[in-house]
């Protein structure tokens, strides 16, 4: 009979556990580079067959020799092709004059070294693009056609994500990801947007709700109906984002190439003086081993990459690792207002009432019943007006609205019973036909609103009882943005906006700019930031919009930049960077990490060059032997691509 008593768990042996993980990792590093593991079993095998035929030994290194020499000229080759410096050159003249000078130990390190090198570049850049392929690995490959709704929801086909067609009907099962953009059939549906924006609150979302791909589906299926093909959803657009950002190569990477052409120059020379001064050809090797430019060849492109998936782990996408480079040069930023620095939904921010008229309900009921009206309402103004009742709920001891009798004309008002009480909310002028008291209308006019306000009125059994006032209210951290940009040493901020001057520069003073363009077009918006690159061609231009109606500006400028909360197909062709957690404060946020990366990858290289020419002058002058020179170089290189890794971590 089992024991069913309560016992002690078994002790876990962390040791093991990490001895475990340790051999998993060393298993899988060099299962992915085979060519280091036989370089080092060469080694090994040639150590203990030394003692008794060094001649054995020899051979077995000259064979890996040649291995190296000929995977060195089909890199040279490959990259002259593509326009690259082809600086794997030292590398395989490096090669062939340890080897004639029968430094075979040296030449083994030379086959380890560049070996270990590739190895090294594989492994940093995986890590370093763990955030960019986690948005890779999660986009839907198939999807789930409903060959006959609404005839028959129960007939579904699973086919390939591509086949799906506008219009097209598909499940999407508990836990499952949305495949293409569509309108939810259902009446309620929960959904995760943390791949999309980063939010870690899943939303609630009602029929008729436009759903991004990419979203994960909740405890319940639901049905949508396509709006785009997979080709143009949202998440697929992020996708395309991500991988022209792997497929590029930075200035700064191509510079990096341009800078290992004198390099090659330097070292070829010192290498040469020190044979000529010498008249021996083992001073030739002893320079050239030290000489390989890995810190270029793979600190920069490791840097960048490094880069790339920080800002992506903070929500930030961009469309090549050139726009990395640029960014962190920006010296002039443009702001659209309304969407990017304000809300762009109005919210309710006081109650006034007529004067001189008694109040039987407080501000707090009339705030309800003009809720209960207004969550039938599809105006502007209407959702802002229902959030704040619905915030004032529990203190009102209410459970929900309910309105009947519902009438609405678009754009002018709606009106409905509410607890047996008649509401109407809309413009005085919709209102006038059914308050009792016309001259009532006026109760108002001696209480002018503001530029950036916007007011809807009220009547109670047809007595004008109040009007709401709304603004497009600051985001939170719209101040402290603009702060943040001007402590990073950007002192041009303007804002550019469709919107009236007064209500512009009510907001633009509350945060800090200074520099206000209102009344804009979208091409006048154009005109702005050319202007501002033909007064000087130095100035490196950011417009930061909503991705969507700023679409010829964010074209326009050095670096466009969408803001979007993944609920919107803000990542368009006309923006190169993209914030998907809709974030103001990714803005500085990125600009740090661009010159964070490009500070780490001029560290990485330059310390790299400067350690190696101080080694090649010693080894010139017969200080350094080449075995040694070889193990000193890999040291080089080691600390070079490590120094690159960095990049990938705050600094801060």
């Amino acid at each position: 009979m089992p024991d069913t008593s309560l016992s002690k768990p078994p002790s876990v042996n962390n040791s093991s556990i990490s001895h475990h993980s340790f051999i998993v990792v060393v298993f899988q590093f060099f299962r992915e580079t085979p060519a280091l593991f036989v370089s080092l079993l060469v080694g090994i095998i040639s150590g203990l067959l030394w003692k008794w035929s060094p001649f054995i030994g020899s051979i077995l290194i000259i064979l890996l020799t040649l291995y190296t020499l000929v995977i060195e000229i089909i890199d040279i080759v490959n990259a002259f092709r593509e326009g690259h410096a082809g600086t794997d050159i030292l590398a395989a003249i490096a090669i062939v004059s340890t080897t004639l000078v029968r430094a075979f130990w040296g030449v083994w390190i030379i086959d380890v070294m560049i070996f270990t090198g590739a190895a090294l570049e594989n492994f940093v850049e995986n890590r370093a693009q763990d955030n960019l392929k986690a948005l890779l690995d999660a986009a839907p490959q198939t999807a789930h056609h409903l060959t006959n709704f609404p005839h028959d929801s129960d007939t579904w086909e699973t086919v390939p994500v591509d086949n799906i067609q506008l219009h097209d009907y598909i499940l999407v099962k508990p836990g499952e990801t949305v495949p293409v953009d569509g309108t939810l059939i259902n009446e309620q549906a929960t959904l995760d947007l943390s791949a999309i924006n980063g939010e870690p609150v899943p939303g609630d979302f009602y029929k008729g709700s436009h759903l991004v791909s990419g979203a994960v589906n909740g405890a319940g299926a639901l049905i949508l109906q396509a709006t785009a093909i997979s080709a143009d959803s949202q998440y697929q657009r992020i996708l395309d984002l991500v991988r022209s950002a792997q497929d590029s190569r930075a200035s700064i990477v191509k510079t990096a190439d341009i800078l290992a052409i004198p390099f090659t120059i330097i070292s070829l020379i010192i290498a040469v003086l020190a044979w000529i001064c010498s008249h021996d050809p083992v001073r030739f090797a002893q320079v050239l081993v030290l000489a390989t430019p890995c810190p270029l060849l793979i600190g920069a492109p490791v840097a960048y990459m490094g880069g790339t998936g920080r800002l992506a782990k903070s929500g930030i996408v961009i469309k090549s690792q050139e726009v990395l480079e640029t960014l962190g040069r920006v010296s002039h930023i443009f702001f659209d207002k309304t969407g990017t620095l304000t809300h762009k939904r109005p919210e309710v921010t006081r109650i006034d009432r007529p004067i001189l008229q008694e109040h039987p309900i407080s501000d707090d009921m009339l705030l309800f019943y003009a809720g209960a009206v207004e969550s039938y309402s599809t105006h502007i103004l209407a959702k802002g007006i229902f959030n704040a009742a619905e915030r004032r709920l529990h203190k009102l001891h209410q459970q929900s609205f309910t309105a009947h009798h519902l009438q609405e004309t678009p754009g002018q008002g709606i009106s409905g019973e509410v607890d047996g009480h008649i509401i109407t909310i809309g413009r005085l002028s919709y209102l006038a036909d059914s308050i009792d008291d016309p001259a009532s209308l006026t109760s108002f006019d001696q209480q002018p609103l503001a530029a950036n306000e916007i007011a809807t009125y009220i009547a109670i059994d047809h007595v004008l009882s109040g009007r709401i006032i709304l603004q497009d209210t600051l985001r939170k951290n719209s101040k402290q943005t603009i702060e943040s940009l001007q402590s990073l040493g950007i002192k041009n901020i303007s804002m550019i906006t469709g919107d009236t001057e007064a209500s512009a520069k009510i907001i633009a003073h509350e945060i800090g700019i200074f520099d206000v363009y209102a009344g804009m077009l979208p091409e006048n918006k154009v005109d702005i930031v050319a202007q501002c690159h033909q007064k000087d061609a130095s100035v490196i231009t950011m417009m930061v919009g909503d991705g969507v109606n700023d679409a010829p500006v964010l074209a326009s400028a050095n670096i466009g930049v969408a803001m979007t909360d993944g609920s919107s197909t803000a990542a368009s062709e006309s923006a190169q960077v993209v914030i998907m957690n809709d974030d103001l404060e990714m803005i500085p946020q990125a600009i740090t990490i661009a010159r964070q990366t490009k500070r780490t990858m001029l560290q990485a290289c330059i310390g790299g060059i400067v350690a190696a020419l101080i080694l090649m002058v010693l080894a010139a002058f017969n200080f350094i032997p080449v075995v040694v020179g070889a193990l000193l170089q890999e040291a080089i290189d080691a600390c070079s691509i490590g120094w690159a890794f960095t990049a990938l971590h705050n600094k801060n």
